[in-house]
């Protein structure tokens, strides 16, 4: 038997490593000579450095930066050496749960240490990039970035502009002649699933600032900026583009790598799976195995357990998922490609002990062995004899 497994984390309980370890765990309790492969899953969001860089068998990199607030914050990126691919999530840097509640403030916030992190690869031989872009807590255009790498954005009297959204307010040129030569080099593929534009009532102001701590005058005045910045950068970038779905992404830094970066904006999942090389692994199993933390009717809207569904399904394979708890509208996974799921959970228990790891990884296993004992119920001929 060869079962697949590719589960997403258990956010605060589980990493998928330690998620599918466990699910192979129970597999192997009932068919002790099947074959499990474990793949590395995230949807672009939290997780995704650690998903790609153990799924590529890379290695991890720390670096000092600036944070979202200026002070500096070690970020954490992979490097895959053997494609020179550094993969960074922009929230290592300027994420909002680094910034805490009180001191939330768009216009202060920058994303100038996402180009340190980049620049730190560019260093490490590092030409190809994949970017996750959520859980920001910025809204400055992606200008704190740009200054990072080179870029001149500049006032009325030729001087950088302030770090955050307030420096858009006094940006009247934008500059390339001092830009890191080698970003010419370089692709970036955007794990971006958000499809807000830059400006107007669906922009990235108006939709995600009163998260990052934005009043309602606030709102008015970047949106204003953002659209003011929009326009230089097409004078420059004739191809810049503030209405391209996506530009908005993390305050804005979509635009940003659109325009300046020659970036794409992917799926997160796509990459993902693309990247670990699902389907090749899928398209011989006899068993597909995924998961999240919560199965909702939210999963079914392009989440990671999803994504693996579709591509066991290209192949006719049965796909069963694990999580720690299903919602009644769970059920909606049916009709897209989970043939049954399970929640972990075998009794009732407090909220932390739920999510203690060794807790949630024993119920993974002994849920898994359960759910196989049942295929092994009704397929002993079929596996018995087969070879490792």
């Amino acid at each position: 038997m060869k079962v697949v497994i590719a589960i997403d984390s258990f956010k605060g309980s589980m990493s998928s490593i330690e998620a599918g370890e466990s699910a192979a765990k129970g597999v192997k309790r009932v068919f002790p000579d099947a074959k499990t492969y474990i793949r590395p899953l995230a949807d672009g969001g939290e997780g995704t450095v650690e998903t790609l860089t153990a799924g590529g068998g890379g290695r991890f990199i720390h670096v000092n930066v600036t944070g979202p607030l200026g002070k500096p914050v070690s970020c954490q990126y992979g490097i895959v050496d053997k494609t020179h691919t550094a993969i960074i999530e922009m929230s290592g840097a300027a994420g909002i749960m680094l910034v805490s509640e009180s001191e939330r403030n768009p216009l202060y916030t920058t994303t100038y240490g996402v180009g340190e992190v980049i620049k730190d690869a560019i260093k490490k031989g590092c030409r190809h990039f994949i970017v996750g872009i959520g859980g920001s807590a910025t809204n400055d255009g992606g200008i704190g970035m740009l200054q990072a790498l080179g870029f001149g954005l500049l006032d009325k009297d030729g001087n950088e502009v302030c770090f955050g959204a307030e420096g858009l307010k006094y940006l009247d040129t934008i500059k390339d002649d001092n830009v890191i030569p080698e970003l010419s080099q370089c692709t970036f593929r955007i794990a971006c699933d958000v499809t807000n534009t830059l400006c107007g009532e669906q922009g990235c102001s108006a939709i995600f600032g009163p998260q990052k701590g934005a009043t309602p005058t606030m709102i008015m005045q970047m949106d204003k900026w953002l659209a003011y910045y929009a326009k230089l950068a097409k004078e420059k970038y004739p191809k810049a583009n503030p209405k391209h779905a996506g530009a908005g992404a993390a305050g804005g830094l979509g635009f940003a790598f659109l325009t300046f970066l020659n970036a794409t904006l992917e799926s997160g999942i796509k990459i993902v799976l693309e990247e670990t090389h699902l389907e090749k692994y899928a398209k011989d199993a006899d068993v597909v195995i995924t998961g999240e933390g919560r199965l909702d009717g939210q999963t079914v809207m392009g989440k990671a357990p999803i994504g693996v569904a579709k591509i066991a399904k290209k192949f006719n394979k049965p796909v069963i998922a694990f999580s720690g708890c299903a919602t009644k509208d769970a059920i909606l996974c049916n009709n897209e490609g989970i043939d049954a799921f399970f929640p972990i959970l075998r009794g009732v228990v407090t909220l932390e002990d739920a999510m203690n790891t060794e807790n949630a990884m024993n119920n993974m296993a002994d849920t898994v062995e359960q759910v196989f004992r049942v295929i092994q119920t009704f397929s002993k001929e079929k596996y018995t004899g087969m070879e490792e």
